[in-house]
C-alpha cells in the first residue's frame, strides 16, 4: 500500500508542477501529453489512452473503456479540463475502477484556476481492502474518496 501512495504523491506533484507551468486554458490533451512526458522522464511506465477490458461477474468480456493514463499498471489517471469536477466525472473514474478491477485512481482537473485532484480507492472490505478476483459481486463494494488537496495557481 505504501508504494501506491508514493506513486500517487509523485503523480500529484508532477500534475501540480504542470499546473504551475501551463496554468488553465489548454485542451485536456495538452495536459495529458505533458503528464506522460514528465512521468516518463522520471522513469515511470505510463500508458496513454490505454484500452482496459470490462468483464461481467463471471469473467466474460463485455466491453472496454479507454483510460487517459495507466501508470505502473496499477493507477488509473483520468484528466479533465473543465470549470470544476462534476458528479459524472467521479462516476466515470469509479466506473473505470470497478470495471477494470484496479484499486486506485486519480481524477485531475486542470481546467479551473484552482487546481483540483482527488484520489479514489475502490476496496472490498471482505478482502482486507484489496480488490477481489473476476467473480466479485460489486454491489457489496465500499467506495472511499480522499481529496489530496486543492492548490491555488
Amino acid at each position: 500500500m505504501q508504494d501506491i501512495m508514493k506513486l500517487c504523491d509523485v503523480v500529484r506533484q508532477t500534475d501540480y508542477d504542470i499546473h504551475l507551468c501551463h496554468a488553465h486554458g489548454h485542451l485536456e490533451k495538452v495536459y495529458e501529453n505533458a503528464l506522460v512526458h514528465r512521468l516518463a522522464k522520471l522513469g515511470l511506465r505510463v500508458k496513454q489512452q490505454e484500452r482496459l477490458t470490462v468483464r461481467d461477474e463471471d469473467g466474460t468480456v463485455i466491453g472496454a473503456f479507454v483510460a487517459d493514463l495507466f501508470v505502473e499498471d496499477c493507477l488509473i489517471v483520468e484528466l479533465k479540463a473543465t470549470k470544476s469536477i462534476e458528479e459524472e466525472h467521479i462516476a466515470q473514474i469509479l466506473g473505470y475502477l470497478r470495471a477494470s478491477r484496479v484499486e486506485h485512481g486519480l481524477l485531475i482537473n486542470f481546467g479551473s484556476a484552482r487546481f483540483q485532484i482527488k484520489k479514489h480507492v475502490l476496496t472490498d472490505p471482505r478482502k482486507g481492502g484489496r480488490m477481489a478476483g473476476v467473480g466479485m459481486v460489486f454491489t457489496n463494494l465500499l467506495f472511499s474518496v480522499v481529496s489530496f488537496a486543492s492548490f491555488r495557481g
